[in-house]
Order: structure tokens, then sequence, then C-alpha cells
């Protein structure tokens, strides 16, 4: 759009360089009233591809307000265990963070004890879990949490007779 302002009002020689005028002034020639028009569309596609899973944003924009409907997350099986992607994305302060919940078979972990750099908290809605943290286990139902710092050693399984479900909130980056 800066270009086709310079254009319109005749400031070309005027602080545009030569291969701008050449290579960019050509194609990127849109009216207001153009931009206008492509708004609600734009609009559009990026609210189709948040409310596909949840939501995530595209770099550098922040989460926006929303509600999540349970029935509307989508469903991600992964052998008897299924995980669901509810928001994904950055605060207005730039704190990167992921909400996904998670069902556990009876007997079944997520994954193996790991370690990574963002902070982790879990927050258990259904069922019992063993959660294991720098090497201390504790036993957790429904209503705990508990809260995994960066890189300290973590892992959980449930150790129920049903299906657990909990939460997993991810605070911050992997990389330094």
């Amino acid at each position: 759009m800066y270009f086709s302002i310079v254009a319109q009002r005749g400031f070309i020689g005027r602080g545009v360089t030569r291969l701008e005028r050449r290579y960019i002034l050509p194609f990127v020639n849109y009216s207001r009233r153009d931009l206008h028009l492509l708004f609600p569309a734009a609009l559009a596609a990026i609210h189709a591809a948040t409310s596909a899973a949840g939501q995530s944003t595209p770099k550098n924009e922040p989460l926006s307000s929303n509600t999540y409907r349970f029935e509307d997350l989508a469903v991600h099986p992964s052998g008897v265990n299924r995980s669901r992607p509810v928001l994904q994305g950055e605060t207005h302060t730039g704190l990167p963070i992921e909400l996904h919940m998670t069902e556990l078979a009876p007997g079944q972990a997520p994954h193996p004890p790991h370690r990574h750099g963002h902070e982790e908290m879990i927050m258990i809605h259904e069922g019992t879990l063993e959660v294991t943290i720098a090497g201390r286990a504790a036993t957790l139902g429904p209503g705990s949490s508990a809260f995994v710092a960066s890189n300290d050693h973590h892992g959980w399984r449930n150790i129920g007779t049903t299906r657990a479900l909990y939460f997993v909130l991810a605070l911050g980056r992997d990389s330094a």
C-alpha cells in the first residue's frame, strides 16, 4: 500500500529507489477500496484456519479472547489414548502458550519421562495419575494439579482403573 500511495501522490523519484519503481510498483498497486474489499476475505481465511482445532495465531499476533466447546475440538487418537488441541499462540506480552487435553487409558503414559525448556502445568479433571517430577512421585486425582519448571525431568502415567482426562498448559519456548 505504501508504494501505491507513493505512486498516486506523484512522489516517484523522491525517496523511491529505481529498483522499487521498476520491480515493486508495477505489482503493488492496490487502492484503499481494493484492500477494503480484500479485508473480509482475509478475516474469513484466518477464522477458518484457527477454528479447525482450537485456536492458533499467526506469528507475532496475540491470541484473542475465545471460547472452546469440548464437542468442537478435533480428536487426535494415539493408540488407546486421545488428545484434543485447544489453543496455541502467544499472549499479548509475547509469551508462547499451548493448551491441550489428553485422555489416557489405564496403565498408560503419554510418552517416556523427559525434560524440555518450557514450563508445563497439568490439571487433572478425571482419573488418577502418578506424576513424577525430578525424582519425586505423587498421586493426583480430580481437581489436582502439578507444575513442571523448565528442564525438570518429569513424566506421568494413569495408575487408576478408568481413563484419566487432564489438561496440559505449556508456557514458554524450548530454545533459549
